[in-house]
């Protein structure tokens, strides 16, 4: 066999269905042998970030390897940024790029570097496949190094010359591999005691709770214990109805303590904790609160903030140990006042629903719509499956305050901080779950890093609802902006500049048309449910753009 068969055989032995790419010259092995492979799908982007993104976005919704293609150096170094993203997300990725001839490594070729070198530093592993014999161990690895606790993307390079090299090395089949561990019982214990004696728990999940959803859930009821997320955060962890969920902590410590305010133990599942955007001193946690810390792998575990117990557990099953312990080990007093605890929040919960829906009405009829109304005509529209692939960024508070997300994997938000992740994620997600319906919410600033991934949803017949909420200038900056000159002391009360996106105007539904994508813009407010209605039924790839307010 040659390598790049045992390149294809690699892939369909570990059920890989789909090869995210943009085709060129060293990947001419590859696009020749799915001729002979058509069980493998190649999902046509126009962009090297757009497959990269699509291809991170189907890993994280599928729950399988995502695998991309994409060209040489300049290829990779158009997809690091997004794969910067998925880096952060930890998606299991098995990002690959054609090479140029090895025979020619010391003459300087046309678009030759060292991708290996590139790739390192937002890889788990960076490799090039430099002989036929290597194929099959080093795809062996790949997948498996992309999918071990904590998942994460790696790369591969593939010379032409090497791809074309016969072997008589076979590939390897799927390996069986249990890699959850257990939580130890002692920690359980010690992390149960704490719980037990705590007056005010709280917790704080990360991406990686989101397998342990019901876990955590259950775990904030019989602790009467708010749930945070994550500032940014690609999953749902807690039904957003619940009422124990309190949206995501702010992006420096001051903040942050103040949010937890009162707490004595927090909880901490599955996340970085924490990743902040300004500078503030001194710890995110109040004085004198206590932190539990629970990960599927030794990497995180107490790495930013020193804790009173650390649990490495996959974490369903150390939630689960852990409620267990509590139902054992409660006191009748302890479970008086976590109901009492579940009642308050049961009415900030309401009160909270409260103020939303009249924060939307103050505003309804405004134009350009303000973005409550939107929120509140979106969550009226959308079907009872759909997911929603959000980027909506300084419209993301709306969003979570009013837009229901009851199990994980209906919401999906752009992990990182990154631009340009909706519109390209949106794809890998309608290929990972083809019979629900995908709304992809974008800022028109973000839209435009990706826009062509509009054409892929066209030429590959996704019926995805892309939604550009245009309000003409990257408004998250001017946020930014006012936050910087009060804390480094600039003048106040200056303009913006650089930050409109006018003169021209972006012109998205003309942009759609371009590439074959049905669209329409809403400027009224009585237009926006029948459009969404619309774009909701067509059941092809369809865009709205939507005028919504900018910065007061």
């Amino acid at each position: 066999m040659r390598g790049k068969q045992i390149l294809m055989e690699s892939l369909l032995g570990h059920g890989v269905e789909y090869i995210f790419g943009n085709p060129g010259t060293t990947e001419s092995p590859i696009l020749d042998a799915l001729l002979d492979y058509p069980q493998l799908r190649y999902v046509v982007a126009l962009h090297e970030g757009v497959a990269l993104g699509a291809a991170s976005y189907y890993a994280q919704t599928s729950g399988r390897v995502g695998v991309v293609n994409i060209h040489v150096a300049p290829g990779l170094g158009n997809a690091l940024g997004m794969l910067y993203n998925a880096f952060k997300a930890r998606s299991p990725l098995v990002v690959t790029a054609g090479q140029q001839d090895t025979r020619l490594r010391l003459r300087g070729p046309v678009l030759g570097h060292d991708l290996v070198a590139m790739a390192a530093p937002l890889t788990k592993w960076s490799v090039q496949v430099e002989r036929a014999d290597e194929f099959a161990l080093i795809m062996h690895r790949a997948l498996k190094i992309a999918t071990d606790p904590p998942a994460g993307p790696v790369f591969v390079g593939l010379p032409i010359d090497v791809l074309e090299q016969e072997t008589d090395v076979e590939t390897f089949p799927p390996s069986a591999l249990y890699r959850a561990p257990e939580p130890d019982p002692a920690g359980v214990r010690a992390a149960a005691e704490l719980l037990m004696a705590s007056r005010r728990p709280a917790i704080v999940v990360g991406d990686d709770a989101a397998s342990a959803s019901a876990e955590v859930t259950a775990l904030a009821e019989r602790l009467g214990a708010p749930v945070w997320g994550e500032g940014i955060r690609m999953h749902q962890v807690v039904p957003s109805s619940h009422p124990s969920f309190r949206l995501g902590l702010p992006f420096d410590a001051v903040a942050i303590r103040r949010a937890l305010d009162g707490v004595d133990v927090v909880l901490l599942v599955g996340g970085p904790f924490f990743e902040e955007v300004w500078y503030a001193p001194g710890s995110p946690l109040p004085a004198g609160t206590r932190a539990i810390h629970v990960e599927s792998s030794p990497e995180r575990l107490a790495h930013n903030l020193a804790v009173s117990v650390g649990l490495v557990g996959h974490p369903r099953t150390a939630l689960a140990a852990l409620g267990a312990a509590l139902e054992r080990g409660a006191s009748p007093a302890f479970r008086e006042a976590a109901t009492r605890r579940n009642d308050e929040l049961q009415a900030l919960k309401a009160q909270d629903v409260d103020a939303q829906r009249a924060r939307a009405a103050k505003r309804w009829e405004q134009s350009p719509i303000a973005v409550p109304r939107f929120m509140a005509e979106l969550e009226a529209a959308l079907p009872p499956d759909a997911i929603v692939v959000d980027e909506s960024i300084t419209a993301g508070p709306d969003l979570a305050r009013t837009v229901q997300f009851e199990r994980a994997g209906d919401y999906v938000g752009a992990r990182g901080g990154g631009i340009g992740q909706a519109l390209p994620g949106a794809l890998g997600v309608k290929l990972a779950h083809p019979d629900r319906p995908v709304v992809a919410l974008s800022g028109d600033g973000s839209a435009m890093y990706s826009i062509q991934a509009l054409w892929t949803a066209a030429h590959h017949d996704l019926a995805i609802v892309f939604v550009i909420l245009n309000n003409r200038e990257y408004r998250i900056l001017k946020h930014n902006m006012d936050t910087y000159r009060q804390r480094f002391g600039a003048k106040p009360d200056r303009g913006y500049p650089n930050m409109d996106l006018v003169s021209p105007d972006l012109g998205f539904v003309d942009l759609a048309r371009g590439m074959g994508v049905e669209g329409a813009r809403v400027t009224a407010p009585a237009e926006l449910r029948p459009a969404l209605e619309k774009a909701l039924g067509v059941r092809r790839p369809f865009l709205l753009d939507v005028a919504i307010e900018g910065r007061p």
